[in-house]
């Protein structure tokens, strides 16, 4: 058993002591946005904004959201995003490291060479937005996922961790009649699990954040995802005026920004405590071997 100095509780105790205001530094921000999205306007008023613990409570300002269904609609389209778009994602970026990953593919260097550069250059916002138009994809949800159907930093996690799998297994997988598709589905896909799925979590945090493509090629109010939803109700409460702010019976348009905050970003925190570790540990997979 371990004996204690005094310089070691000491160490012990500041080490408690930042670990608390760390912790506390992340949780009064998410606790001042539940209080004063509950907090009725005159309560608000009258504590100058500065409401940690409501005396009184209203959901007038989560009322306000959900009207005319808007909400709903954008967190359908987000979760066909999220869902859709990340099986797609996986599904591309599988069937493409794959074969970069073997040193014998005709050309392999140079098309390593030109996946890097797009890491480093792109071609701007308007030929995107071109490209994009003239394909037929704006107002549509699939402009949110085809443009971005791989992303060259996670295609090369992926290929470096194709790259630590023994080549002898495929070569006696074909010695015994299977083709590629069987070996990536019986052998590479089985062996990889970790990376795809921390690679998933990478995609669906993406899609789920995303909000500027839409911005660009989202002009219809039904197609809107949640995030760009989440802009355009900020954006009206700051155009709320201050006296009608000031009426007995109006909403808060503060609160009407935080509800808005907590019921978007609500569901990603109560998932992201469970796949926080691994993200860390799906780049650490990756890169072992570049």
């Amino acid at each position: 058993m371990r004996h204690y100095n005094a310089g070691d509780r000491i160490a012990q105790s500041i080490n408690y002591v930042l670990l608390t205001l760390l912790a506390a530094s992340c949780i009064l921000p998410f606790l001042y946005v539940i209080s004063v999205s509950l907090t009725p306007i005159s309560e608000y008023i009258k504590k100058d904004g500065l409401v940690l613990i409501p005396t009184h409570t209203t959901l007038t300002a989560y009322r306000e959201i959900m009207q005319g269904g808007r909400l709903l609609d954008a967190y359908q389209v987000t979760l066909f995003r999220v869902v859709v778009g990340t099986v797609l994602n996986l599904i591309f970026t599988v069937i493409t490291a794959l074969p970069l990953s073997r040193k014998s593919l005709p050309g392999r260097s140079g098309l390593l060479l030109f996946i890097v550069f797009t890491m480093l250059f792109n071609g701007g916002i308007i030929p995107s937005y071109l490209l994009v138009k003239n394909i037929g994809l704006l107002n549509s949800e699939w402009s949110l996922i085809i443009p971005g159907l791989i992303n060259a930093f996670y295609l090369m996690i992926v290929k470096s961790f194709f790259e630590q799998l023994p080549e002898a297994i495929d070569e006696a997988a074909r010695m015994d009649g299977a083709g590629e598709i069987s070996i990536l589905v019986r052998i590479v896909l089985p062996l990889s699990v970790p990376i795809i799925a921390t690679i998933g979590l990478f995609y669906a945090v993406w899609h789920w954040n995303s909000y500027f493509d839409a911005l660009l090629y989202i002009n219809t109010p039904e197609n809107q995802p949640v995030q760009l939803f989440l802009r355009q109700i900020l954006l009206a409460a700051v155009a709320i005026s201050g006296d009608a702010a000031e009426a007995a019976n109006a909403v808060n348009p503060i609160s009407v920004q935080m509800a808005s905050v907590a019921v978007t970003t609500l569901p990603i925190l109560v998932v992201y405590p469970f796949i926080q570790k691994h993200f860390t540990r799906g780049v650490l997979l990756g890169s072992v071997k570049g």
